[in-house]
């Protein structure tokens, strides 16, 4: 599947639910996040999916809405934001999670300390499509 600048929230949804197949073919970035434990939001603006990380594997993936579900933080772009952040070599301020905040095509809220305290886990673990679109093109 290749994600087009134009890419529909559908294929984004799609992308992020194979997140956690990517993550458990990645042991040092579950190392990383060894001693990450939170609920988050991730995903498209629209539909985001509500992700409980635990030692820093995601232990469960559920599309939103899910009603009284608790979150202590949510990252949430545009399918643009998220197409043009998982191409091969993303063009600059696409090219990361802050950078799309600033311009405006992702939205960062809620208590941001797991997410700044485990950044470089976030980073990796939402560019892991990237990797994957690549040597499926």
């Amino acid at each position: 599947m290749t994600l087009s600048p134009e890419a529909t929230d559908d294929a984004v949804t799609t992308a992020f639910a194979g997140i956690p197949a990517l993550l458990d073919q990645a042991p040092l970035l579950v190392s990383r996040g060894r001693l990450l434990d939170c609920d988050c939001l991730l995903g498209p603006m629209a539909r985001p999916f509500h992700a409980a990380i635990r030692g820093g594997r995601i232990v469960e993936l559920v599309p939103s809405p899910v009603l009284m579900r608790s979150w202590r933080f949510a990252y949430r772009a545009t399918p643009q934001a998220w197409a043009a952040y998982w191409q091969a070599e993303p063009k600059p301020g696409w090219h990361d999670l802050l950078a799309l905040t600033k311009r405006g095509e992702a939205v960062l809220e809620g208590d941001l300390h797991p997410f700044m305290t485990h950044l470089q886990y976030f980073k990796d673990l939402l560019a892991l499509p990237r990797q994957h679109l690549a040597a499926v093109s």
